[in-house]
């Protein structure tokens, strides 16, 4: 333990406490000093009173976190808060036991949303032991479980015994304010990374997760596509991702607010965002969040942190996280929240401002034609990677389309002449995150995914076609 710094660290966390505002309740609190390395934990910074048990840490929780202030003996009221779903019990409803006793096989009442009450018996009553679930028969108030056996229980509504009916307050469940189109990819090569490339499996798998996600919708928009809507763009990618590391192959669209007519005006989704950042940064903020649309409801300062509070349209965060991340340099906290439907503001957000490089050609890209290529732009890609024709390989330097061919190779003769050959040094490509290409792409693009690669491209890979329909459209 010659490493351990004991006093430095709780030091470090007083002043941390002391940042945020804490009261002087909360800064005195009681330490445990742990090595999860060696095993050992004592509630003396003095090293030599480590023990190789953890008993004194789960003492410590036992004595100072009060136990539920629960009735067990009221009649039963269960609230679930989140929803999972299973092949063979169907959906389960997890949430937290207010009161009461509930039993497996048991037969409720359940308030639904709209009020009315329907009955149905527990088939399967679940515990929680450490991060696993196990099946349990009873269970008491206070007690967080998972039921099954109502096949569409909804987050909000509350079980309770059958004659003694008291529904909970409803909980609040933000509605998607972002959607996506999801599509069978018709990628030139579709198949060679992924297991699951058929529209019933990935219909089957958007199924299963609205089962388990509130806030998820799922319309099919054509034979091989789907709207997908959420509750904005990490909610979306976070499924793309799953989907990706479950053997997906398929391809999304650019993320869209979802539009609503009211009283006959169209209307967009606006958020409420709440930005905690250092005094250094937040100029860059504010500059970045006007240029969005954001409107300023409040600014205040606690302790060398500037606290906003803005109102936005939903479009306006669509790529905000990552420049936000960079202005603050991973220090600034963003929070945000769907508030209301207002009348569509006239702004330009979202787009991209510059063009982009793509191939005009089949093939593995070579060191020769990126070397030739890069006094147009930055590039995506490195040699030796396999594009095709109408993939995305780099960013033009100008707002308009550039078709290149990347996979051109130096033309070889029998001639030699002394310095006409030299060594190629490329710059490092721009690397792509998931987050990055959902920011990144404009409306005719399309990003493909798979589990090992993800692919910038056009919806038209026709070069010519799609420089026909770019003409019309411009015309």
């Amino acid at each position: 333990m010659k490493y351990a710094r004991l006093n430095q660290v709780v030091d470090e966390v007083i002043d941390l406490f002391i940042e945020l505002g804490a009261s002087d309740e909360q800064l005195d609190f009681k330490v445990a000093y742990v090595s999860a390395l060696n095993g050992t934990a004592s509630m003396d910074p003095d090293l030599s009173t480590q023990t190789e048990d953890y008993s004194c840490i789960y003492d410590l929780i036992i004595n100072e976190i009060p136990a539920p202030d629960v009735n067990i003996d009221a009649p039963l009221q269960f609230q679930p808060a989140l929803l999972d779903y299973n092949d063979y019990v169907g959906r389960i409803g997890i949430g937290r036991i207010k009161a009461g006793t509930i039993k497996e096989n048991e037969m409720v009442s359940c308030v639904r949303l709209d009020g009315s009450i329907k009955q149905f018996r527990i088939q399967k009553l679940f515990g929680f032991l450490g991060l696993k679930r196990i099946e349990i028969k009873e269970a008491h108030a206070g007690e967080i479980v998972a039921i099954a056996g109502m096949p569409d229980i909804s987050v909000g509504e509350t079980v309770c015994d059958i004659g003694k009916e008291s529904a909970l307050p409803v909980l609040r469940i933000d509605e998607p304010t972002l959607k996506m189109t999801f599509m069978t990819s018709d990628s030139p090569f579709v198949g060679r990374d992924g297991e699951h490339v058929t529209a019933r499996k990935i219909e089957e798998r958007l199924f299963r997760e609205t089962q388990r996600d509130v806030s998820l919708r799922v319309e099919q928009s054509g034979q091989d596509s789907w709207v997908v809507s959420g509750r904005g763009e990490l909610h979306l990618s976070i499924l793309i991702e799953n989907l990706r590391r479950e053997g997906f192959e398929l391809q999304v669209s650019k993320p869209e607010v979802i539009i609503k007519e009211i009283d006959g005006v169209e209307c967009e989704p606006y958020e409420e965002v709440q930005i905690e950042v250092p005094e250094e940064s937040v100029g860059n903020v504010i500059e970045s969040l006007g240029l969005r649309g954001a409107k300023m409801e409040n600014m205040t300062n606690v302790n060398n942190l500037v606290r906003l509070l803005y109102t936005i349209p939903s479009r306006g965060l669509i790529g905000f996280s990552t420049d936000f991340m960079t202005m603050t340099k991973g220090y600034g906290i963003l929070n945000h929240t769907f508030k209301e439907y207002l009348p569509v503001e006239d702004i330009t957000v979202g787009e991209r401002k510059l063009g982009v490089l793509v191939s005009m050609e089949n093939g593995k890209a070579t060191a020769y034609a990126i070397g030739n290529l890069e006094d147009r732009g930055t590039m995506f890609i490195e040699p030796g990677t396999e594009v095709y024709e109408g993939m995305i390989v780099g960013e033009c330097n100008r707002e308009n389309d550039l078709a290149v061919n990347v996979v051109k190779g130096k033309q070889l003769t029998n001639t030699r002449a002394a310095g006409s050959d030299h060594t190629v040094v490329l710059k490092r490509p721009r690397p792509i995150t998931l987050e990055y290409c959902l920011d990144y792409i404009n409306s005719d693009e399309l990003l493909e995914i798979t589990p090992h690669y993800l692919r910038l491209r056009k919806k038209i890979l026709n070069t010519e076609s799609r420089k026909k329909f770019d003409a019309k459209k411009n015309a």
